[in-house]
C-alpha cells in the first residue's frame, strides 16, 4: 500500500505506564506508524511529557521523507497527541491532523474524579499536585486552552467510558469547531480502550484521513 502519511503514535497508560495499544491497526489506512514514548509521571512532572513527544515528533518528521506528519494516541497518549497537534511541534499548525482516542482532556472534570479510587488520580501524579482552578499547571494541561491553530482533529469516544467520561469529548468537539478546527467526533457504543480495528472505528479514521491527506494517485 502506498504510504500517505506518517503517524506518530503516543501510548496510553495514565502518564504512568505503557498500554498495549500501539496504533498498528491504522497502518492499513496508508500510514507509517511510529511509536513514541515519554517520561512517566513518577519520573517527571508536566510538561516534561509534552517535551518528550515533541522531540519524538521532530525525529519522526526528519525521517518522514516529506510525507505529512499526523499525531495520534489512546487515552493519556491521546491527550498528549492533542497538545502536540494543537500547539505544534515547533509552531502551531505544523501537524497535518490529530487522531485522539478516548482522551482525558479536562483535569477539573468532577465526573471523572468521582470514578477514581481515593488517592488515585492520574492528573495529580502528572501535575505533582491536585488539579485546581486558577493553577497555572492545571490550566496548561487543559486541552481546550490551546485551540485556534486550525489543525484538523478526530475524536473517538465510547459512550460508556468510565475512566474518561464521554462528555469530555463532546464538549471539546464543540470548542474545537467554534475555534475553527475541522473536527470529526465519533461517539460510539462501548467503554474505554476499544479495538482500533473495529469496523466503525476503522471507517471513521479512513474518512478523516481522506479529508486531511493528499489523495493517492490512481494507477
Amino acid at each position: 500500500m502506498t504510504e500517505r502519511g506518517v503517524l506518530l503514535w503516543i501510548h496510553g497508560g495514565g502518564w504512568r505506564a505503557r498500554s498495549d495499544e500501539d496504533g498498528a491497526a491504522l497502518a492499513s489506512l496508508g500510514l507509517r506508524v511510529v511509536a513514541a514514548t515519554h517520561r512517566f509521571s513518577h519520573e517527571a512532572r508536566w510538561p516534561a511529557q509534552l517535551d518528550d513527544v515533541r522531540a519524538a515528533a521532530r525525529a519522526t518528521r526528519a525521517a518522514a521523507g516529506g510525507l505529512p506528519l499526523l499525531v495520534g494516541g489512546d487515552s493519556a497518549g491521546a491527550m498528549l497527541a492533542l497538545h502536540l497537534g494543537l500547539r505544534g511541534v515547533d509552531r502551531p499548525g505544523d501537524v497535518a491532523g490529530v487522531l485522539a482516542y478516548w482522551a482525558p482532556v479536562d483535569p477539573l472534570d468532577p465526573e471523572q474524579r468521582r470514578h477514581r479510587p481515593p488517592g488515585d488520580d492520574p492528573w495529580t501524579d502528572l501535575l505533582g499536585h491536585p488539579p485546581a482552578a486558577g493553577d497555572p499547571a492545571t490550566a496548561d494541561a487543559t486541552v481546550a486552552h490551546h485551540l485556534g491553530s486550525g489543525v484538523p482533529v478526530l475524536l473517538v469516544q465510547g459512550r460508556d467510558d468510565v475512566p474518561v467520561p464521554a462528555a469530555q469529548a463532546v464538549e471539546l468537539a464543540g470548542r474545537l469547531l467554534a475555534a475553527g478546527h475541522p473536527t470529526h467526533l465519533w461517539l460510539t457504543h462501548g467503554g474505554h480502550a476499544l479495538d482500533l480495528a473495529r469496523p466503525d472505528l476503522r471507517a471513521v479514521a479512513a474518512t478523516f484521513l481522506d479529508t486531511v491527506l493528499p489523495a493517492v494517485p490512481a494507477h
